[in-house]
């Protein structure tokens, strides 16, 4: 699976999985197409994966990544944004077109 993830978005997870989770816990990324970026993604820490879920560990962070996750996720930057208008994970797909007149 060929994505990256930014620093800054590795920092979230921790943090998330530090707050909601136990030892062992993932962060479960449900990916689904929509939104302007392309992408938009559930976000839940679990104890354990989903039935279907693989389990892939990037620099420590365990992510739980239901099949279509796995699919659109394909060359994808997560990246983590914190401004007045919006918080959370950003996708950055470069198959994406991006909201915009023609």
């Amino acid at each position: 699976m060929n994505f990256t993830i930014t620093s800054a978005a590795q920092k979230f997870m921790r943090m998330m999985l530090r707050v909601d989770g136990g030892a062992g816990s993932g962060f479960r990324l449900a990916v689904s197409p929509g939104g302007c970026s392309g992408l938009a993604a559930d976000i839940q820490v679990l104890a354990t994966p989903e039935a279907g879920d693989a389990v892939v560990e990037r620099d420590g962070v365990k992510l739980f990544l239901p099949a279509e996750s796995r699919l659109l996720l394909d060359g994808v930057t997560i990246d983590f944004t914190d401004t007045a208008t919006q918080t959370g994970l950003v996708f950055h797909d470069p198959k994406q077109v991006s909201c915009g007149h023609h």
